[in-house]
């Protein structure tokens, strides 16, 4: 194994441990900015890597694309951060002797989704999911109000309840491995199983994908599992609305897929896809009806979350090389947009002091460029083009056509459904007369168009190897 592998692993884990120990809130913020720079650069190594796999660790085309667009969103996201906390701590929002708590989560939370990705082990990788999941309930209770103690609870308790079922669905992979590959770690490595996966008994990997799905299913935030998304959202603070809806679904998502793989590999198996399509398919309308309802800007772009991740899995759920292809370029483009999406927003709530819609009215007459940023993430979520988002819509709905015409009814349905939200909900942010408030922006919105140049690009061109990597992962997922 290469050592730069580890090494995505140890940055952060260090970085917690020792910003744990600054008790400067300042100094602490640009600390995990320079750690967060050490693991994208450490990141960016295991390109051009090609590490053997261990019982433990695992590099391979499905997750280091994913660790690279893990660890580039959580160095943006710091950035914003080191300003966004500054403004709460001025404010007195924020006690700064919690800061340091914060600080030291943010890495532990960027290791454990980082783990999660590359683990070898299924036991590791539940660890990893569930340690992700700890370390985002305590920094959702940050504020120490009465309303974000309740969500960080919600979370953790439908969470917890989530993995539990992901546990159980675990250990029936492992049982079911036993008798091909012998007791010990062999019959919970990834690789091994993927190998053998032909000589498992398919009705106990059946019964298992189903734990999985719904327990991995509940951090995916797939309707009906969504509750605790909109809370931890709309109470945490806005740095851990943007990694929670930019990589910690895509790691959850990134679960099931690897078990999918599995079930994939045993024909014998039933099709998981169908039940994916539903889950899928449910979230988008659901979120769809939500997001005309919603009054809090926060909940309202949690809501369009949980639609784009219901696209996702119904992208995986039909299945197929372009299907699977549009599936994750739409992770890529959803993970870079809907963080610049929340980054814009939390600079919105404290110009305005609300995260009531109708207190922040008229952005781009008050705030300019923060306005027609906010305007162009939202377009670009929407899946208008020339942004990536409208590509890997397009992808998905012209396969989805070819193939199964009635469901793509449904799909362009439920996706105009929560277009016309959309598109309701930013003309009242972004025109007419500005209401409430008007403090000037603290911080740069460099974050927020670095990543919205992101996606512009990607749907205009896609450089080669990103298209061979998908390609490749696309295939594997069958």
């Amino acid at each position: 194994m290469t050592p730069a592998l580890p090494f995505v692993l140890i940055a952060p884990l260090v970085a917690a441990l020792l910003l744990v120990l600054v008790p400067n809130w300042r100094v602490a913020s640009w600390l995990n900015v320079g750690a967060c720079a050490v693991t994208l650069a450490a990141a960016l190594t295991l390109f051009t890597a090609k590490p053997a796999a261990t019982a433990m660790l695992v590099l391979d085309a499905f997750n280091v694309t994913l660790i690279a667009l893990t660890a580039f969103v959580g160095l943006t996201t710091s950035v914003f951060s080191a300003s966004y906390i500054g403004h709460e701590v001025a404010s007195g929002k924020l006690n700064p002797l919690r800061l340091r708590f914060y600080h030291a989560m943010y890495q532990a939370f960027l290791f454990t989704m980082l783990l999660a990705l590359s683990a070898n082990n299924l036991g590791v990788l539940w660890v990893a999911v569930e340690g992700a999941t700890l370390t985002t309930v305590l920094m959702v209770s940050l504020y120490r109000t009465a309303a974000s103690i309740e969500a960080a609870w919600k979370y953790f308790i439908l969470c917890g309840v989530g993995i539990a079922l992901a546990l159980f669905g675990t250990i029936l992979i492992y049982l079911a491995a036993q008798p091909v590959m012998g007791p010990g770690l062999a019959a919970m490595t990834w690789t091994r199983l993927l190998a053998d996966s032909a000589k498992i008994e398919p009705n106990i990997l059946n019964l298992a994908f189903v734990f999985l799905l719904i327990g991995y299913g509940t951090k995916v935030g797939l309707a009906p599992l969504h509750a605790w998304l909109p809370d931890a959202h709309a109470e945490g603070p806005t740095p851990i609305s943007a990694v929670l809806s930019g990589l910690l679904l895509n790691v959850a998502l990134y679960a099931v897929l690897r078990f999918k793989m599995l079930l994939a590999a045993n024909g014998a198996t039933m099709a998981p896809g169908p039940l994916m399509m539903v889950m899928g398919l449910s979230s988008l309308f659901l979120a769809g009806l939500m997001l005309y309802r919603r009054r809090d800007i926060k909940r309202f772009f949690a809501y369009s979350s949980i639609e784009h991740m219901g696209i996702i899995a119904f992208a995986f759920g039909i299945g197929g090389p372009l299907a699977n292809f549009a599936g994750l370029l739409h992770m890529a483009m959803h993970s870079l947009t809907k963080s610049a999406i929340f980054y814009a927003v939390g600079h919105a709530v404290q110009a305005k002091g609300t995260q009531k819609i109708d207190g922040i009215r008229g952005l781009t007459v008050s705030h300019p460029a923060l306005g027609w940023g906010l305007l162009a993430g939202v377009l670009a979520i929407a899946g208008l083009p020339p942004f990536g988002v409208f590509m890997s819509e397009f992808l998905l709905i012209t396969n989805t056509f070819a193939r199964q015409p009635l469901l793509a009814l449904v799909l362009v349905l439920g996706i105009l459904l929560a277009f016309g939200a959309l598109v309701l909900r930013v003309q009242q942010i972004c025109f007419g007369a500005p209401t409430g408030e008007s403090h000037p922006i603290h911080g740069t919105l460099a974050p927020l168009y670095a990543h919205l140049a992101l996606v512009l690009l990607a749907g205009l061109w896609l450089p080669g190897p990103l298209v061979a990597w998908f390609q490749t992962v696309a295939a594997m997922l069958g």
